[in-house]
């Protein structure tokens, strides 16, 4: 991928480059909502757990089931803002090539993919007492599809389109750009996953290890450009 980028803008006197707002307290808000909503969800039953397995940890685990849904929808929120301050930074350094979009993209995705999980995860959290385990399972696999696979895949759009952009365009520390360009591999090779469970491990390393690269790479990425 190609980067281009537009020739520096003439601000006038006085007046302030607009790169959107602070970058950190978005990621970090998205930080601590998703350590809260791990910690509130440590024991779901895994993906391999039975229906019935489900179904009880439903019935006595309902209000830790509806609270980790709210903290992971909570997350989608300031994961969009990301996103969003992301693009923002990156045009306002002049950066023109789809990295950007892409970046865009796939923060946009990856929130939509939070907010999914979280509205299965809810619903699991309140089946009744006679509902059949066949639906708690399959409530709780759209649940784990959208907040595991999906999310890892469309943050890693993210994750790459801001690593590619800053390796070409020598926003970020080549450590950095390299780092995160292996955790985007890692995350598209996690829709295995949706194949065969071996890969599921990859999972989590896509989601804590994103989470780091992401507080590192809003405090490395620069607010101003240096005129070449």
């Amino acid at each position: 991928m190609t980067t281009t980028t537009a020739p520096p803008r003439t601000e006038s006197p006085g007046r302030r480059p607009q790169s959107g707002p602070p970058l950190l307290l978005p990621v970090l808000a998205f930080t601590v909502v998703t350590v809260a909503c791990v910690i509130v969800n440590r024991s779901t039953p895994h993906p391999d757990a039975s229906g019935a397995d489900v179904l009880r940890y439903a019935a006595a685990h309902g209000t830790a089931s509806r609270l980790g849904a709210f903290l992971l929808l909570s997350s989608s929120v300031p994961l969009a803002l990301t996103a969003a301050v992301l693009y923002r930074r990156l045009r306002a350094l002049g950066i023109t090539a789809p990295g950007s979009a892409i970046t865009l993209v796939g923060g946009v995705l990856a929130s939509s993919a939070l907010a999914v999980s979280a509205m299965f995860g809810w619903a699991g959290g309140r089946l009744p007492a006679d509902a059949g385990p066949a639906l708690a399972r399959a409530l709780a696999d759209l649940a784990f599809l959208a907040g595991g696979p999906a999310y890892t895949a469309t943050f890693a759009l993210l994750v790459a389109g801001v690593s590619v952009t800053g390796l070409l365009a020598g926003l970020l520390p080549r450590a950095a750009t390299w780092t995160g360009l292996a955790l985007a591999a890692v995350g598209m090779l996690s829709t295995l996953t949706l194949l065969t469970p071996g890969f599921s491990y990859l999972l989590p390393v896509v989601r804590f290890g994103g989470l780091l690269w992401l507080v590192a790479a809003a405090a490395l990425l620069p607010r101003t450009r240096r005129r070449p």
